[in-house]
């Protein structure tokens, strides 16, 4: 990152502000059409929540980071896996679907920030149903 110019150094920032980033993750996400908008939400489970039903993001990909707890995060293909406070994740919506979302732990709750990118005119989640579930089971990496 460049360095603050001479000319900014009477202003009141921090010299230092350059070294305050740390990237907790880059990916290369798949294809953003140029006319998509974002939404960022805060999620909140409590202890031991399922969290939400399985679900996808039909037309573009989703970037969060868990604020606080432990998030089970399950996506199609993948096995589960923990996700902590300060931890990162993505899913490359489309197709795909996120089985698991809640919290991993029944003493504390989780909070984790996501930024969905829509196609305008398109649902950010879409919920799928249980014949949907059935028929794709085998691109499960998990099988309950």
């Amino acid at each position: 990152m460049a360095r603050t110019s001479d000319h900014n150094r009477d202003r009141n920032w921090d010299p230092n502000w350059d070294k305050a980033f740390t990237v907790v993750q880059e990916v290369q996400p798949p294809f953003i059409s140029q006319d998509a908008h974002a939404m960022t939400v805060v999620v909140e489970y409590g202890p031991g929540s399922r969290g939400a039903p399985p679900h996808r993001h039909p037309s573009g990909p989703a970037f969060g980071y868990v604020l606080e707890g432990e998030m089970l995060f399950e996506l199609e293909g993948e096995p589960p896996r923990a996700i902590r406070a300060g931890e990162a994740f993505w899913e490359p919506g489309g197709d795909v679907i996120h089985y698991q979302d809640g919290n991993n732990r029944d003493d504390v709750r989780v909070r984790f920030v996501v930024t969905m990118l829509c196609v305008p005119g398109q649902p950010m989640l879409v919920l799928v149903d249980d014949d949907e579930l059935a028929a794709r089971q085998h691109l499960r990496a998990s099988n309950p």
